[in-house]
């Protein structure tokens, strides 16, 4: 089967193929051709020959037209399939299934999924037991399931952001193949290596000579993102994929942290690379807002980069205090400033002016950081604005100078001594100090100490109880070489050296950039909160007591969700890769937030090498299995009416036919064989259904397939189209079913889908569909209808239906969800509610998360605000239910005299809501809402 996506249900019937030679002889004979003889019959026994004829052989392309006939049935009763699921290896015990579980399997984890499922069909088939092994959540142990369980666990699994662990999987299956020595063991690959398998190679030697099945390739290789970089004229971002190959183009899309999209930038793999690049070449202002980079259509956490605002381009105002700008200015501090910063930053340098004009201009323009080289003394006015600046959260970095070192200036973190450290002077060393260390309480920490750094000059500090707090960055001597201090939001920080090299050649080290680079960075980096006051007042909080806890974290198939009971905090400075306790994702305070990606920016992808280790390889089927005996026998039925025409024709029946009687012949062996003139069915369905949807405004429900349940959902809805006829000018039509892999879905305003459990999970086009009708403005109403057994409510066990919606929402672009709050507009979208119960009372309501923050000054949101999702479990449509004289069709639980008229209020609410959006989030409603509330 390598190479050939063919297979046959019963391979043992082509040797029937064998007897093909011997109908060449059997089928050569054909009758011979009658004679048309005129009468009188006297004349007829005249003509009749005494010895019998019979031609000598059958025509050539006859023989061969009968022998593909006989070749067709015999490759029919064989059962071809086209696309077959891998083979098990050979073995004559349990399956052991390691499956690939993190990332990179997600864009393909259908696929994956199909071809798990049917290897656990194989093995119920040969009456084995099935151990499942994912790499992502590898258990401790692992037993083995009945086949019906292991599909159970199967259905369970989805992937995980971050990279698999296959060493600890196949350790594990290594001891259960210990236990099992007859047990085959196949392995669900997603092909990738990101450098976390080297140990993979031992990990696989003790089951790799028992023989190891690994099913990998087949399908599209997925995609990834990292090493973003907010350039000085554009954001570029690189595009990975594990291996070379043929060209290949896609586009990544920006979005802010609303989930709007600002900006799409195409790419394109050439031939043989691995690597390309994604430029975004918008104003800063634009770029700044950039939250999260996605690759269209790649549905991976590692196909998607989060941004936070460490990576925001910033502006930064520079005021020299020194005259060397105007008469030497490659020799100025600013040259050396903007040399360094001009690749990371947008400098506005101060050319003409005095300083304390040009401080006072910076700070009108609310710049986030200023950079002072050698400005002295400071007017009390401009020393209160800037302390002002710093407390509000700006970065103010000032360096030394003959100037500061004689000036009376207290906007330091320090207090520094009179004069400066000269060479040859009296607080003189005998060489030039080189760096010594950088210490942990600032943000330098994990930089690597030059040793190409040396200072002859230096303005030193007045030694106190705190001065090693508030250092930075010291000689070999132990003096300071930067200290900074945390003011409010801000920070203070000074370089005890000049910004040219006159005092040091720091400022020709790659150390003075990166030094830079993360003080200008702390404008967007707030304060410890769980800082001590003395901490904060006298300097940064130590690393080990920051820690932010996770706000959103992305899934396996990279859409943001919850964080779950496993997420944990890390630390302020953390610079790793996501990992099981820290997904990638956003974590800190909304107004600081820090992102955690699935890849650093140094990360490549790697195809893994199978070849190398040595392991059987199949390809993994990107389709399902697709039986062939259908066309097959289609074709053995057009070859059988051909060659009957071709009897008939050597015959002469043929020639007998004359006029319309040809042409009624010719034209029904036209259709037989093909039916070309016929028009199209499903076409003309089409037609009418859009008609039909169109005519009025209608509500949906989808086909489970479950009789009962899809006319309570159609008596559900069109009862509530007879409410809503009572009570509002919206006059609705009679509710459609719809099906979600064919029916065009963006006729209807709201679609209603009542879960039922042990209904045919919808294929992933269907989902495709659905997920871009909700893109679109739609809103789907997900309905599970089990709040009677706890369904829907926090804390409750996950019911069948519950477990059937997790499902099908994985398979969906959905954003964070949450309760529908007090004030929400579906709470006063036409009646005032408080809940939305159905025929049942229990479960709650879900919707769209609204954006965190203020925004009553900006109350339309994307799409409105209209929520593309509702998720209940109350059945509203068992409520809605009405017959055709419009009695209820079901009772309610616990029935309370006014739970029907509540439930067709939400039901109108849900409506009104969808139909005109956020219209009622404004202020003008406000009066009459209070009025009628009694306030």
């Amino acid at each position: 089967m390598l190479g050939l996506p063919l297979a046959f249900a019963a391979p043992l019937l082509l040797t029937a193929l064998l007897a093909l030679p011997l109908l060449w002889y059997v089928l050569r004979v054909v009758p011979p051709k009658p004679r048309a003889v005129a009468f009188p019959p006297t004349r007829l026994l005249f003509e009749i020959k005494p010895k019998e004829e019979s031609a000598a052989r059958t025509p050539w392309w006859l023989t061969a037209l009968r022998m593909l006939l006989a070749a067709l049935v015999i490759l029919a009763a064989a059962g071809p399939v086209w696309n077959p699921p891998a083979a098990d290896p050979a073995a004559s015990g349990p399956l052991l299934l390691v499956i690939d579980q993190g990332w990179p399997a997600a864009g393909q984890w259908e696929a994956r999924m199909a071809a798990a499922g049917a290897l656990i069909d194989q093995a119920d088939g040969a009456g084995h037991g099935v151990a499942l092994i994912p790499t992502g959540d590898v258990p401790r142990e692992a037993t083995l399931l009945t086949p019906s369980a292991a599909r159970d666990r199967l259905r369970s699994l989805t992937p995980v952001p971050y990279a698999p662990a296959r060493a600890a999987a196949f350790a594990l299956a290594a001891r259960m193949r210990a236990a099992e020595p007859r047990a085959g063991l196949v392995f669900l690959s997603d092909g990738v290596d990101m450098g976390a398998d080297a140990d993979l190679a031992a990990a696989l030697a003790p089951v790799k000579d028992a023989g190891v099945l690994v099913v990998s390739g087949g399908t599209a290789a997925p995609l990834a993102l990292a090493a973003p970089d907010n350039g000085a004229d554009a954001l570029t971002v690189k595009a990975l994929r594990p291996s070379g190959g043929a060209p290949r183009a896609g586009r990544v899309e920006a979005r802010d942290m609303r989930g709007l999209t600002l900006a799409e930038a195409p790419f394109t793999f050439p031939e043989g690379a691995a690597a390309t690049e994604a430029r975004f070449p918008l104003p800063v202002e634009i770029r700044n807002e950039i939250a999260r980079l996605d690759i269209v259509g790649e549905r991976s956490a590692g196909a998607t980069q989060l941004i936070d605002r460490s990576w925001r381009r910033r502006t930064v105002g520079i005021v020299s205090g020194t005259s060397t700008d105007t008469g030497q200015p490659l020799l100025a501090p600013t040259y050396y400033l903007t040399r360094a910063l001009a690749p990371y930053a947008d400098l506005r340098v101060a050319e003409t002016g005095s300083a304390i004009e040009n401080i006072n201009r910076f700070l009108e323009q609310r710049l986030p950081v200023l950079l002072l080289p050698d400005v002295g003394t400071i007017p009390p006015a401009t020393r209160a604005r800037l302390a002002r600046f710093v407390a509000d959260g700006g970065v103010l970095v000032r360096f030394a100078g003959p100037r500061l070192a004689n000036a009376q200036d207290d906007l330091l973190p320090v207090k520094l001594r009179r004069g400066g450290r000269v060479l040859g002077g009296s607080l003189s060393w005998e060489t030039p100090q080189p760096l010594g260390a950088l210490t942990a309480e600032g943000p330098f920490r994990d930089m690597k100490a030059p040793a190409d750094v040396s200072v002859p000059r230096q303005v030193l500090a007045e030694p106190d109880a705190s001065l090693g707090d508030h250092t930075w960055a010291t000689l070999k001597d132990g003096t300071p070489l930067v200290t900074g201090t945390r003011i409010g939001k801000g920070a203070l920080v000074l370089f005890h050296v000049t910004a040219d090299t006159s005092w040091s050649n720091l400022p020709l080290s790659g150390t003075f950039v990166d030094m830079l680079r993360r003080v200008i960075a702390l404008s967007d980096t707030p304060s410890a909160p769980d800082a001590a006051p003395a901490d904060t007042a006298r300097g940064l909080a130590r690393p080990e007591a920051v820690n932010l806890a996770p706000a959103r974290v992305l899934d396996g198939f990279g859409a943001f969700q919850p964080p779950g009971p496993t997420a944990r905090a890390i630390p302020a400075d953390f610079t790793g890769r996501a990992d099981a306790d820290h997904p990638p994702g956003f974590y800190g305070p909304p107004d600081g937030l820090v992102a955690v990606n699935a890849l650093l920016p140094a990360d490549a992808p790697k195809a893994l090498d199978f070849a190398a280790l040595g392991l059987k390889v199949e390809p993994l089927r990107e389709s399902a299995p697709r039986d062939l005996r259908g066309p097959v026998l289609v074709a053995a039925m057009v070859l059988l009416l051909l060659d009957a025409l071709a009897v008939l024709a050597l015959a002469g029946g043929l020639s007998r036919l004359g006029g319309r009687r040809a042409g009624a012949a010719a034209l029904l062996a036209a259709l037989a064989l093909g039916g070309l003139a016929a028009p199209d069915p499903a076409r003309a369905g089409d037609d009418a259904f859009a008609l039909q949807a169109t005519g009025q405004t209608r509500f949906a429900y989808v086909l489970t397939g479950n009789g009962e349940v899809d006319e309570i959902s159609r008596a559900g809805l069109s009862g509530l189209a007879a409410f809503l006829g009572q009570r509002t000018a919206l006059q609705a039509g009679e509710a459609m079913g719809v099906d979600l892999g064919k029916d065009e879905l963006a006729f209807f305003p709201v679609i209603y889908w009542p879960i039922v459990a042990d209904s045919p999970m919808p294929p992933p086009a269907a989902l495709a569909r659905l997920d871009a009708y909700m893109k679109q403005g739609g809103t789907v109403i997900f309905d599970t209808r089990d709040a009677i057994e706890g369904g829907g409510t926090a804390g409750a066990p996950l019911t069948p239906a519950g477990a059937r919606l997790r499902e099908i929402l994985a398979g969906l672009d959905i954003p964070e969800l949450a309760p529908v709050p007090r004030d929400h507009v579906l709470t006063k979208a036409f009646y005032l509610l408080k809940d939305f119960p159905g025929r049942f009372t229990g479960g709650t309501t879900w919707v769209e998360a609204l954006p965190p923050g203020d925004e009553t000054d900006r109350p339309a949101r994307a799409g409105d605000g209209v929520s593309p999702v509702i998720i209940t479990a109350n059945d509203l449509a068992g409520a809605w239910a009405v017959s055709r004289a419009g009695e209820p069709l079901l009772p309610l639980t616990p029935g309370e005299p006014r739970q029907r008229e509540i439930a067709f209020r939400a039901g109108a609410n849900m409506v009104m809501y969808v139909l005109t959006g956020n219209y009622k989030a404004d202020q003008v409603h406000v009066p009459a809402l209070l009025e009628r509330l009694g306030q």
